[in-house]
């Protein structure tokens, strides 16, 4: 079975130069954890490369995904929403069965 690496969009690069991430010498991490009301959890988090992790580059910006996490976000769309009630990174994860409310909790 082919497994498709996650995508970032060009808002979630952008926001990243924003707020200076390659700039500090950091990626956005995106992990998947147990807990949550759902059963996993994204972690989500400015961090050090790390050995093993899947790189993704785009606008002179990185985001990271360790080898633990990657198969729990196959093709999955990693972005950055700005909405009335605040701004945050999102993730659209095609193998959620179900999410919480909150979008960073979900089932498989």
């Amino acid at each position: 079975m082919l497994t498709l690496p996650p995508k970032v969009t060009d808002r979630a690069f952008e926001r990243l130069a924003e707020i200076g991430a390659a700039d500090q010498g950091k990626a956005l991490r995106v992990a998947v954890e147990g807990g949550g009301c759902s059963g996993f959890q994204y972690e989500i988090e400015l961090d050090d490369i790390k050995d093993g992790d899947l790189v993704l580059e785009g606008a002179g910006e990185k985001v990271v995904i360790d080898d633990v996490s990657l198969p729990f976000l196959t093709d999955a769309v990693i972005d950055f929403s700005e909405e009335l009630i605040g701004a945050r990174f999102v993730i659209n994860n095609p193998n959620a069965t179900s999410s919480c409310g909150c979008g960073t909790s979900f089932s498989m």
